[in-house]
């Protein structure tokens, strides 16, 4: 893989991930409530739908969110 990223992505079953999800998705690096609060900021990932009651993002724009959000 040419980046952490895309092994992430490689490795996830599904092309969504519930926020509930996150902290598994990203091995401890980002909490579900983390997100609820950039969420509730207007500062989330794009494309953020219910499926029920629980909140999923599409993988290719969290990822697109994480990478913005890196900090080096």
């Amino acid at each position: 893989m040419d980046d952490i990223y895309s092994e992430m992505v490689a490795r996830w079953p599904s092309p969504i991930v519930a926020r509930a999800e996150i902290k598994k998705f990203t091995g401890g690096g980002i909490s579900s409530k983390t997100l609820a609060n950039a969420d509730s900021n207007g500062t989330g990932p794009e494309g953020r739908f219910f499926v029920g009651r629980r909140v999923c993002y599409p993988v290719a724009s969290f990822i697109k969110w994480l990478r913005q959000n890196e900090r080096g």
